[in-house]
């Protein structure tokens, strides 16, 4: 990675919701087309793990906040692959289909996707899938991440637990909205201890994003890439009030970051911390 000079430009987090809201745009597109919507998601087994939390839910929040800064500002291009699947069963029967999405990301929010194959229900592919795309490019523009960051400003944060994870220690948050919008979300989020980016979520939509949706639970984990934590799966599982049911599964994968600079950390001066938090998004 080649060092670089800091972009003026405004940025946008690194752990955006933009990957998990997704299946929110999703289930809105599976109602205008068929009525569709998907039903109850796989939740990670283990209880939370006893162990007395170094920090308040209040100072992990401000940490977050700060790093998944710091890393947008040197995060400044990546490239990698998705593969998208549905599996819908209900009304009209079962359809499947599955499209591989070559992802280059350029900082402050550009985002190329080329479509290297799509198989299975040419509705599901054009209606949903590439309207999918479309979507995230659209929202992934400067400026739209403010109104759903993981950012106190959006959700309020409650601590309830501190447990041990694969890839080390986590803070367990419990996240309420703030207000009822589609693309918010509550849930828990888990906190890494060391770099303090979210490595799992689990959640379901703050509002319901149509009256033939009944419920919808979305589980999120990420993957270190370098400095970088970037999604590495996503799985929701959402049922119709018609009766029926889709699955949707992302997986990423062959992450290569092609731009970046090193991240500041949590240990610069505090007179420095304070400068970069004025420029965190509100």
């Amino acid at each position: 990675m080649k060092p670089r000079e800091a972009d003026p430009r405004p940025m946008t987090p690194v752990t955006s919701p933009l990957h998990v809201r997704a299946p929110f745009v999703i289930l809105w597109l599976f109602t205008l087309t068929m009525l569709y919507q998907p039903a109850r998601a796989q939740q990670p087994d283990g209880g939370l793990v006893a162990n007395p939390a170094p920090l308040t839910a209040e100072q992990v929040v401000h940490n977050l906040a700060l790093m998944n800064l710091h890393r947008a500002q040197a995060l400044h291009a990546y490239q990698g692959i998705r593969t998208y699947r549905v599996q819908y069963h209900g009304f009209g029967g079962r359809r499947d289909a599955e499209m591989v999405v070559i992802v280059k990301y350029l900082s402050p929010g550009e985002k190329e996707f080329v479509i290297q194959s799509a198989t299975g229900s040419k509705l599901i592919v054009d209606m949903v899938l590439k309207k999918l795309l479309e979507a995230e490019k659209e929202e992934s523009q400067p400026g739209m991440e403010r109104r759903f960051a993981l950012t106190e400003a959006n959700y309020h944060f409650s601590l309830i637990g501190y447990e041990s994870t694969r890839s080390g220690s986590a803070y367990v948050l419990s996240v309420e909205p703030r207000r009822k919008d589609t693309f918010l979300y509550r849930g828990r989020i888990w906190v890494n201890a060391a770099d303090f980016a979210v490595e799992r979520l689990d959640a379901e939509p703050a509002k319901n994003p149509s009256f033939w949706t009944k419920n919808t639970d979305i589980v999120q984990v990420y993957t270190k890439v370098s400095d970088f934590w970037l999604p590495a799966n996503n799985h929701s599982i959402t049922a119709i009030r018609i009766g029926g049911r889709a699955d949707l599964t992302i997986d990423y994968k062959d992450y290569r970051i092609t731009d970046a600079s090193q991240v500041i950390s949590l240990s610069m001066p505090q007179s420095a911390l304070r400068a970069e938090s004025d420029h965190a998004p509100k």
